[in-house]
């Protein structure tokens, strides 16, 4: 975002604990770990500002918060964060860095932000406005199988691992050798997976000239 226009929302919120998750560590102890380290509520960043002058509100997940994964706070935070932009008639941007796809420590909670990330989206795309998706390595799970894999735009990092269950578990699960480079950005973009591959030094430019092209 341009430098001094980002505005943050929703940053105080964080996740409760409905499972009472019990494990090597419980819930409770694997929030406060990754917010100490991390110096995040939960695993997105969502906020509003320019790129390139251009307004859009834009949400960013981070693998080292239990992998990017979403529970309700990541779920809830993104679908405010869409809302206030259908309302604002703003651009929606979400870069995905969610190896971690829906977060089991919340149950059947975690799944229903899939619906509800999608729902939104859905309202925003019925209001005529833009929404890019851009999925940085890996970006896998309930992440890619809700609201990264709905963009009207979707953009890859080169050499970014992107899908549903991963390699391995395809593999021994259908008993057969995938093909080279399976699942990785430039596999999908030959199979119009997605629509392009940035590098992320020219994600900013690429972006704002997308907003642009939309706006005509």
């Amino acid at each position: 975002m341009d430098e001094g226009t980002f505005v943050e929302t929703d940053s105080e919120m964080t996740s409760a604990d409905p499972l009472k998750f019990q494990g090597p560590k419980s819930y409770k102890e694997k929030l406060k770990a990754d917010q100490e380290a991390t110096d995040l509520k939960d695993a997105v960043i969502t906020g509003y500002g320019e790129i390139e002058g251009k307004k859009a509100v834009i949400a960013v997940t981070d693998s080292r918060f239990i992998m990017g994964s979403m529970g309700s706070v990541v779920g809830e935070r993104i679908t405010r964060l869409v809302e206030y932009a259908t309302k604002e008639q703003l651009p929606v941007i979400i870069i995905s860095g969610s190896g971690g796809g829906a977060r089991m420590y919340e149950g059947a909670i975690s799944l229903m932000q899939m619906a509800k990330t999608c729902s939104a989206l859905q309202r925003h795309a019925e209001a005529g406005l833009l929404y890019i998706s851009v999925l940085t390595n890996p970006t896998m799970g309930g992440i890619m199988a809700s609201f990264a894999g709905v963009g009207d735009v979707i953009m890859a990092e080169p050499k970014a691992l992107i899908g549903f269950a991963g390699p391995r578990v395809i593999e021994q699960t259908i008993r057969q050798k995938l093909p080279s480079g399976f699942q990785r950005s430039e596999f999908l973009l030959a199979h119009g997976m997605i629509d392009m591959i940035v590098e992320r030094q020219d994600l900013k430019g690429v972006l704002a000239s997308t907003i642009s092209y939309a706006e005509k």
